[in-house]
């Protein structure tokens, strides 16, 4: 059973300008109810896992997967529920949150370029460099106050971020040419959705700890960080590293989309397993032989 969905519609590569007005943030249901939706899920983390075997015996590709969104969109639900049947040893997961003290004296791609997948595995990015250009592009007193950059790169900051779309950009050719595919997810939450979450996680005591008093004093810079988002897509989305606009007011509908496309983009990829030679399947053969000694 597979979903008949088109998702180039939910594909930005830069050829066209992209709007978020353009995109909504919620679709018609792909499932008819809550089973539909489960066996759905279950076949795609099944497809996924056994692509990621068969990309870690080929052992030539890895797959840089970054989600980012508002608060409250869903990235960590939609990581844990798409990702959760693949072999743990094939995904490494990385939150990226406030930068620490030591990777505040680096540059503003070194955490994440140390956590880069490695060939043969899947790299799941929970909020990446992107930060750079969004919470910084909203809150500019953040570089000002605790990057300590060079004076001269900071009287001019349309031009500091402009030359960091460029190193984002730059950074994400450099990975696809080293065989690190590249998928990058905007979850696409409303904000009467996004209010309707943070309430749900004060009136629901198992959901306290997910609520931060800072997500409310976020809110209210919703347009600023909506113009940022289309401003950051528009400058790094290219046809190697694609942006995927992902409806998220439905968690179902959104998780059943990012695993098609992550399915789509692995089948995509041309991996073999790796063969034999004649010789050495000769070689193999023998041990087939001294293993049934072995258990006489």
């Amino acid at each position: 059973m597979k979903l008949n969905l088109n998702t180039s519609q939910f594909c930005i590569t830069g050829s066209d300008k992209f709007k978020i007005k353009d995109h909504s943030t919620e679709i018609k249901d792909l499932y008819q109810n809550k089973d539909e939706y489960e066996s759905l899920l279950s076949e795609y983390r099944q497809e996924i896992d056994e692509l990621q075997s068969l990309m870690y015996a080929h052992n030539r590709f890895g797959l840089l997967l970054i989600f980012q969104a508002m608060d409250a969109a869903g990235k960590d639900g939609t990581i844990g529920h798409v990702m959760s049947g693949v072999n743990p040893f094939g995904v490494e997961i990385h939150n990226f949150k406030r930068p620490s003290s030591l990777e505040l004296e680096h540059d503003f791609l070194w955490r994440t370029s140390l956590r880069a997948p490695q060939r043969g595995t899947i790299g799941i990015f929970n909020r990446s460099y992107y930060e750079e250009v969004l919470v910084t592009k909203v809150h500019p007193e953040i570089i000002l106050d605790t990057q300590r950059l060079p004076e001269e790169l900071t009287r001019d900051l349309p031009k500091l971020f402009k030359h960091r779309y460029k190193d984002i950009a730059h950074y994400e050719k450099y990975l696809v040419r080293n065989g690190i595919h590249i998928m990058k997810f905007f979850l696409n939450v409303s904000k009467k959705e996004q209010g309707k979450r943070l309430i749900s996680r004060i009136e629901d005591a198992s959901k306290n700890w997910k609520f931060e008093e800072n997500d409310v004093k976020e809110r209210q810079y919703w347009d600023e960080y909506m113009k940022a988002y289309e401003e950051a897509i528009n400058e790094t989305a290219t046809p190697k590293a694609p942006w995927y606009i992902i409806p998220a007011d439905d968690k179902k509908n959104m998780r059943l989309i990012v695993s098609q496309l992550i399915l789509e983009k692995l089948k995509s990829m041309p991996m073999q397993y790796p063969e034999a030679n004649e010789d050495r399947q000769k070689e193999l053969r023998k041990f087939i032989d001294i293993i049934n000694q072995q258990s006489e």
